[in-house]
């Protein structure tokens, strides 16, 4: 409450957002958050939970009159219902049988298969929930040597070099493909600093346990199952559900082409490359309902270093 002076004379004044604050602190307790229902990876169905929170247009109303005025000062907050938009019923009645999205990327080393059999098997039968996102790191946890992750090769600094987990971006670079011809959300993905050739230009995706991360999120009605498979040199990612949405993708050309510099590098492990030019280019994804009306376009533009000149000695 303040008390301006207005005509010389002390004036109560209520500030009904000020106290609306204190009472949202004290009524907090009394509201009940709404969960949406789960289906779960290993079968089975998380119940869903319908909320309710104070309705402060209700509450509040007359709050001036009833610290000035006549009306009553005791009255009860007035509270309306938060119905769970992804129900028990929805849940369980959930269906996996079409495909959302798909891709495939090959060309991998063995050991890179290794590493990527290993994270698809990690991944495979995973659920996101409408409403969920999800973390390719969050899911699979560490993906070191006890995990039987193995060292492949990786390039660093733009040079062919080696590390544990080495090939486990392809599998994010093909899950995240799946995910943008699925229409879900993109949260968190970071492309390659350089180009790889395998993979589409301005579409893929790196990943670093701890500290670089694939995530999307469903904002479809549907829960989305990915399955995932390995063999014959290609990986595929799926994402199972129920379709809702077409997507297209238009590669805008490349542009700004940046050229190699030369590096001398000595030792036993030198690999030497003749590089590869630099360049930027942009992606649009088109994301339409089934009957071809658009529902959204995004732009986004990718910038690749060039891969350096590498001179063994």
């Amino acid at each position: 409450m303040q008390f301006p002076v207005v005509d010389g004379a002390l004036t109560p004044r209520v500030d009904p957002e000020a106290a609306q604050a204190i009472l949202a602190e004290q009524l907090a307790p009394t509201e009940r958050e709404m969960q949406n229902a789960r289906v779960l990876a290993g079968g089975g169905v998380q119940e869903s939970v319908d909320g309710t929170r104070v309705d402060w247009e209700a509450t509040m109303r007359d709050f001036p009159d009833r610290v000035l005025g006549k009306a009553p000062r005791d009255w009860d907050a007035a509270y309306v219902a938060v119905p769970a938009t992804f129900t028990t019923e929805m849940a369980r009645n959930a269906t996996f049988n079409e495909v959302v999205g798909s891709f495939t990327t090959g060309g991998y080393s063995g050991a890179s298969g290794t590493n990527i059999a290993l994270v698809a098997q990690a991944v495979n039968g995973a659920i996101v929930n409408p409403g969920e996102t999800f973390s390719l790191n969050g899911y699979t946890g560490a993906r070191g040597p006890a995990q039987g992750y193995v060292e492949s090769g990786i390039i660093l600094n733009g040079r062919a070099d080696k590390a544990v987990g080495g090939g486990i971006s392809q599998f994010a670079t093909t899950l995240y493909n799946a995910a943008y011809f699925a229409g879900m959300t993109d949260v968190a993905h970071t492309p390659h600093s350089y180009y790889i050739s395998r993979y589409p230009a301005g579409r893929e995706a790196t990943v670093y346990e701890g500290a670089i991360d694939l995530q999307f999120r469903n904002d479809s009605p549907y829960p989305v199952k990915i399955v995932t498979s390995v063999g014959g040199g290609e990986v595929t990612v799926s994402l199972m559900g129920v379709k809702t949405v077409s997507v297209d993708s238009v590669n805008g050309g490349r542009w700004a082409e940046t050229q190699p510099k030369e590096q001398v590098i000595s030792g036993p492990d030198c690999i030497p490359s003749s590089g590869i030019p630099g360049f930027t280019t942009s992606d649009t994804r088109i994301i339409s309902d089934l009957s071809g009306n658009t529902l959204s376009q995004e732009t986004q533009t990718t910038v690749y270093d060039p891969q350096p000149i590498v001179r063994c000695k």
